[in-house]
């Protein structure tokens, strides 16, 4: 008794999914696709276009960076410890680099642009490595940045002292913009210099 045609076509379905799955697995063709997909998932997403003003009141974006090896840092200028200390961390490195830190910028982000205007940010800035970016920005430019590096911030407490909670992490972008690494809150000058001699 001849096979109905819609087992038959099911069949051939059946045939020629084995042989899609068979070339994905043994062939170096179908290996590098699927495991090509597995490494761009696992490629983090951060860092991106920003628009932000400096702490000479000129308008900097994530463009004006492109070929510089960049030390991109979230905090605020009344932060009493964490902030002024991975900021002088970053000067020592730099300083260590020697002629090489002329290829790195390390920038300042605010997450506190109500107290962290352009003149607070001069000031604040003069502190810390010649070659320091601090920028400011609206409360919606600074969100907006804050996203793309993936950075929790929020108010704590009330009044003019208040202070921020924020994320800490010290993240290394390459000169095409694109992610490379972090370092840690506590990361000394000698890692960084490690790390960026490494890459440089």
């Amino acid at each position: 008794m001849p096979k109905h045609p819609l087992f038959r076509l099911a069949a051939a379905g059946a045939l020629l999914l084995v042989i899609v799955a068979a070339a994905l697995v043994y062939t170096p063709w179908g290996r590098g696709l699927w495991q090509g997909a597995g490494a761009a998932v696992g490629t983090a997403a951060i860092g991106g276009p920003f628009k932000l003003t400096d702490q000479n009141g000129k308008t900097r974006t994530d463009a004006d960076f492109r070929g510089q090896y960049l030390l991109v840092f979230f905090g605020y200028s009344n932060c009493p410890d964490t902030c002024p200390t991975t900021l002088q961390t970053l000067t020592d490195a730099l300083d260590k680099l020697g002629p090489a830190a002329d290829r790195v910028t390390p920038i300042f982000i605010t997450i506190d642009p109500e107290r962290d205007t352009v003149a607070a940010l001069k000031d604040y800035a003069a502190n810390f490595h010649p070659r320091l970016v601090a920028l400011t920005g609206s409360p919606a430019e600074i969100a907006a940045v804050a996203k793309e590096y993936r950075v929790y911030y929020g108010k704590s407490g009330e009044g003019p002292n208040y202070a921020m909670d924020h994320t800490a992490l010290i993240y290394l972008m390459g000169p095409d913009g694109r992610y490379l690494g972090h370092f840690a809150p506590d990361s000394t000058a000698d890692d960084y210099v490690k790390e960026l001699r490494q890459k440089l």
